[in-house]
């Protein structure tokens, strides 16, 4: 239904989503030759009158952009200067023109404008932004054979979604945190790490080699490797010696530091040779 109370009639699925080009030649450039065009889905509106929230109520059609034909407001009558103030802000232009094309040929311009609340310079920003197209090239207003008296536009008006702006960083600890590996593996890998940690503590404080002093007491070396040192031994298990036993020296020199001269010292007192 349109904004005269009249049905539209059109099929279902139907949406109105026209290129540049297409705004341009079929219907700007119509409404300029004939100001009685009056097309179904493009209404008219004074952008000087109206606020851009009030837009989307006064248009023909759109659920996301609204097209209006508009009359470019001068600013002075004798100048080229476009009022674009409302009662509640402004439209300001930013960015360059841009052209449009038809194949080759340039037929318009297409200018960006962002809605301020206040008063210039020190409006506050919005997110309603306007296209503004105009003819230009060999179809503009003055090169037509009958020049309009008043220079119409096509304006499509839409309001930008909000942007959500990423704190500073995140990328970077994000990136940083594929490198490391599950918290499992971590746990269990420093879990390893303090398991071995201790039975090097262990094997560098085992009670028969913790220092001389200790040698010097349990009798010297006679008794180094005697069933009582590894008895009381914090670190050997409990084994009960006998006759029968016979120790391998490269056992105990692993578990042992400083076991390497055992060798040694059963040669000089017979203790391992004697089993």
């Amino acid at each position: 239904m349109d904004n005269n109370g009249e049905i539209i009639d059109l099929p279902p699925g139907f949406r109105f989503h026209p290129t540049d080009e297409e705004l341009i030649t079929h219907y700007l450039t119509n409404k300029v030759l004939d100001q009685s065009f009056n097309p179904i889905a493009i209404g008219e509106a004074d952008l000087n009158k109206c606020e851009p929230w009030d837009l989307p109520c006064k248009a023909k059609m759109g659920e996301k952009s609204w097209y209006f034909f508009c009359v470019k407001d001068r600013k002075y009558p004798t100048g080229s200067r476009t009022n674009r103030a409302t009662v509640s802000g402004y439209w300001k232009a930013t960015g360059k023109d841009r052209d449009i094309h038809r194949g080759k040929t340039l037929v318009g311009m297409k200018k960006t404008l962002v809605f301020y609340m206040g008063r210039a310079p020190k409006g506050e920003k919005t997110n309603w932004v306007m296209h503004e197209y105009r003819l230009d090239g060999k179809i503009s207003p003055y090169n037509l054979p009958k020049a309009p008296k008043n220079e119409w536009v096509i304006c499509r008006v839409f309001k930008k979604a909000l942007e959500v702006k990423k704190p500073m960083g995140m990328g970077i600890e994000r990136s940083n945190s594929s490198l490391i590996p599950p918290l499992m593996e971590l746990s269990s890998a420093s879990s390893g790490n303090r398991a071995l940690a201790a039975t090097e503590s262990q094997l560098a404080h085992v009670t028969c080699f913790s220092s001389a002093t200790k040698m010097e007491a349990m009798g010297g070396h006679e008794e180094l490797f005697a069933p009582e040192c590894f008895s009381n031994s914090t670190f050997l298990p409990q084994i009960q010696l006998s006759s029968q036993f016979e120790i391998d020296p490269s056992f105990v020199n692993l578990l042992c530091p400083g076991a390497g001269f055992v060798q040694l010292l059963g040669n000089n007192n017979g203790w391992a040779s004697s089993h």
